[in-house]
């Protein structure tokens, strides 16, 4: 999901996501991109189509890696189900009063998003429980003292809201006093600035497709040092709509750099999906990595790619090096471009008369550069079906490469985060990926 890149957006009835890493972020340098969260509908409206020849079409065969077990205090359940966006990966997240070792005032919220090309916790005001809310610490700007708010923009959307303090949850993992984002907080009256109102309100859980998006990727918070060292329009305001800065300790913080010893990565692990769509997928979100028995990466032989601090790395694609790929669960879809494969002019779904399969080289750091194959059926097709799971689902996009939900079926995939380390992995940010 992208904060400023891709959000909720429907054609032919499914979601298209577009959270993802490093792929559409703010143009402004040093910012953490959030983009993901659904696509732009129709992704990039494709040129004429190809002429040339195709790329060999070789089909891929599908990946098969099993999900760790839920169970040990460092896993929690994932379902893709019916949201009304196919493709979205789904966890519940507890919030509490912040400083209470999450045991007061607790509210779990389900329906939240997994994404990993995203930072920080973003919950919708509606669903968080009146008595939960007011155990929530109101954060405030120095030097005024007013009441923070953020704005993230979105490829489809802006969500404008506050920012508030909570203990967050998840399994037996606690992060203390962690800045969060209330989308649609009702006690921020000002409005959404003019810089932050790009495409429509973000404001309910029907607005967004959940109740929130747990962002988990590479980055530790949401904006960084650009954000502590000056006033960075699009991101921190008080809550007179005035853009200020703030310190990084201040800033909408991915949760899982606050745990005990799970604090340096996540694995994002789900089971595969039958290749004309499964109706419910299932995985697991494993904390640590090389921590616990059930979160090695040392050892596995996995594809280990180094990246910056949006999650972005490069890839080769048809001849043409696309320096902004990265894998992102909150992106619905594969998004890539590719004219020799029939696109629907409306939605930009990729609509082959029948599978094809495509091969990406990535640009790795262990091997040094490896082949990824995949396929892309139908997606008029896959829609009339009914299903809610697809891993070949495809839509054009120019100059990027965004690896979405249809990569992750049967991958173990892991995030390194930025300056942390792992046996495995080294320092952070790094992702990397086992498929069987």
């Amino acid at each position: 999901m992208r904060k400023i890149a891709w959000v909720i957006a429907a054609a032919l009835g499914l979601g298209l996501a577009g959270c993802g890493g490093g792929g559409g972020s703010s143009s402004n340098t040093g910012t953490n991109s959030n983009t993901s969260i659904n696509a732009p509908a129709g992704g990039t409206p494709p040129p004429t189509q190809s002429t040339t020849s195709s790329p060999p079409n070789v089909l891929a065969a599908d990946a098969s890696a099993v999900p760790t077990a839920v169970g040990p205090g460092n896993t929690i359940a994932v379902t893709v189900s019916r949201t009304g966006i196919h493709n979205q990966p789904m966890v519940s997240v507890t919030i509490c009063a912040p400083g209470s070792n999450a045991g007061t005032r607790c509210a779990t919220i389900p329906n939240v998003i997994v994404d990993t090309a995203s930072f920080g916790l973003r919950l919708v005001r509606s669903a968080i429980p009146p008595a939960t809310f007011s155990a929530l610490t109101a954060e405030t700007a120095q030097p005024s003292n007013l009441p923070l708010a953020e704005c993230a923009l979105f490829g489809s959307g802006y969500a404008w809201g506050s920012v508030h303090l909570a203990d967050v949850a998840m399994s037996g993992e606690i992060a203390p006093s962690v800045p969060i984002h209330i989308i649609g907080d009702s006690d921020l009256t000002v409005a959404a600035p003019s810089e932050c109102q790009v495409g429509r309100p973000l404001v309910t859980p029907a607005d967004l497709g959940a109740n929130g998006i747990l962002g988990i990727g590479v980055s530790p918070n949401d904006c960084g040092s650009a954000c502590a060292n000056n006033a960075v329009s699009t991101f921190y305001y008080t809550n007179a709509g005035t853009v200020t800065s703030v310190p990084v300790s201040g800033q909408i913080t991915n949760p899982v750099t606050l745990f005990g010893r799970d604090s340096n990565g996540v694995i994002l692990e789900m089971g595969q999906v039958s290749d004309s769509g499964s109706a419910t997928a299932q995985g697991t979100l494993v904390f640590g990595i090389d921590t616990q028995a059930n979160n090695a990466l040392s050892g596995t032989s996995a594809t280990l790619i180094r990246t910056n601090g949006n999650g972005d790395f490069a890839s080769i694609y048809s001849g043409s090096t696309l320096t902004k790929t990265f894998f992102d669960s909150g992106s619905t879809v594969l998004f890539f471009p590719d004219l020799t494969i029939p696109v629907d002019s409306a939605s930009g779904y990729y609509i082959p008369a029948a599978t094809v399969g495509r091969t990406a080289t990535l640009v790795a750091t262990s091997p040094a550069s490896v082949s990824l194959g995949f396929n892309i059926a139908n997606g008029a097709t896959l829609n009339a079906s009914g299903n809610n799971a697809f891993n070949n689902l495809g839509i054009y996009m120019s100059r990027q490469f965004d690896f979405g939900m249809p990569f992750f079926y049967g991958r173990h995939v892991y995030y390194g985060i930025s300056g942390k380390t792992s046996t495995g992995g080294g320092t952070g940010p790094y992702v990397a990926y086992v498929s069987s």
